[in-house]
Formats: structure tokens, C-alpha cells, sequence
């Protein structure tokens, strides 16, 4: 497979290699070695989730408390989406930027996405079934969300806004701005901490 990090630091595309026959496809589409080589530490995983979302379906922004916060690797097994990775560590270089990954059922990428940065998907197709790795249980406390339309993000989500479908919770999240102000997002400083201290447990 491929690894290569995407303009947000600490989020990465993988692409597999692909070994087709006439009896169909066999791919690695994790693998926990070549990753580790890539972040600096084995991921621990401890919950796998799967979503099916309509056309249009926008899912996220979201994001978890750190530490631990929730690291992701995700792909779509059917289907196609277009998913982003949203730099929401208040004082990072690349604060309020954003980077995308196709992910669909032909080229079978994959995105992997660190603790403490936003996440977010637009389905392109129906039935659109994205599979996620987490590094830590659900825990509805410290879940926390923003705006996808935030104007000041800016995401594209490529298809017209009258197709686009959003939950409550999604559009009632505060904008990007409004979470800072409120102390809400993480930092800089102490995702790079918690990075470390997850590098110097695994070497």
C-alpha cells in the first residue's frame, strides 16, 4: 500500500494495491505495521462502526475530547464518499484548513485521520457504507461537533446544498469561531503531548 499525508499534519491517505482475477479482488486495506511506520505508533483499536447514508448525506463535523480523543481509519466498501479531515487544534499551523479523500469501492482508499482533529463526510451515491477503526469507545460526553457549513471552513462538498442532507445535531453545532471562543476545541500543544506520549509507548 501507499501512505501519503495529506496538507492537514497528522492525517493520512492509503492507498492499497489491488490483486484482480476472474474470480474477483483481494486487497490489504490495514495494516497496522505499514501505519505504524507512517504515525510513529501502533494504532490500539478498540471499536470498528459502520454507517449506510444516503446521496447527499453530510455527516460531521466531529470530534472527541483530548486525551484520548478518537483516532480514525476509515474506509467506504460500497459506494462512494468524499471525506475530510478539518484542522480544528486551536494554534496549529494549518488551523481552520481542510484536506479530502475520495473514498469508494474502485479505488478502495483509505483516511486516517488523528486524535484531536475534526471529521466529516458527504455521501456521493446511495447506500454509501463507510466502515470506521477507533482507537477509543464511543462516550457521548465528550463528543463534541461543528457547523459543516461553517463559511469560514469553507467545505466543498460538490454537490448543489439543495441535495444535501444534515441532521439537527450537525447544523445546530456551533461554527468553527464559536467553538474556539468557548474553549470547546483542542489545542495545538496538547495533541502534539499526546501524540508524543503515544510515540514514546510504542518504541
Amino acid at each position: 500500500m501507499q501512505i501519503r499525508e495529506l496538507k492537514i499534519p497528522d492525517s493520512y491517505e492509503i492507498t492499497p494495491k489491488q490483486f484482480g482475477d476472474d474470480r474477483g479482488v483481494f486487497l490489504e486495506w490495514y495494516r497496522f505495521d505499514r501505519l505504524e511506520e507512517a504515525i510513529g505508533h501502533p494504532l490500539s483499536l478498540a471499536q470498528a462502526n459502520t454507517s449506510v447514508s444516503k446521496r447527499g448525506v453530510v455527516r460531521g463535523i466531529h470530534f472527541a475530547d483530548i486525551p484520548p480523543s478518537q483516532a480514525k481509519y476509515v474506509t467506504a466498501t460500497r459506494g462512494a464518499v468524499l471525506d475530510f479531515v478539518i484542522d480544528i487544534r486551536v494554534g496549529s499551523p494549518t488551523f481552520g484548513q481542510w484536506d479530502s479523500v475520495l473514498l469508494d469501492e474502485h479505488d478502495r482508499r483509505a483516511i486516517y485521520i488523528a486524535e484531536g482533529l475534526g471529521h466529516c463526510f458527504v455521501a456521493l451515491s446511495d447506500d454509501a457504507t463507510v466502515s470506521y477503526l477507533v482507537t477509543a469507545p464511543f462516550n457521548a460526553p465528550r463528543e463534541h461537533g461543528v457547523n459543516p457549513l461553517d463559511r469560514e471552513i469553507g467545505l466543498d462538498f460538490t454537490l448543489d446544498s439543495s441535495d444535501l442532507l444534515l441532521s439537527p445535531k450537525d447544523t445546530d453545532a456551533p461554527s468553527l469561531a464559536e467553538a474556539a471562543a468557548s474553549g470547546l476545541l483542542p489545542t495545538w500543544e496538547a495533541a502534539r503531548a499526546f501524540y508524543d506520549s503515544l510515540n514514546s509507548k510504542g518504541n
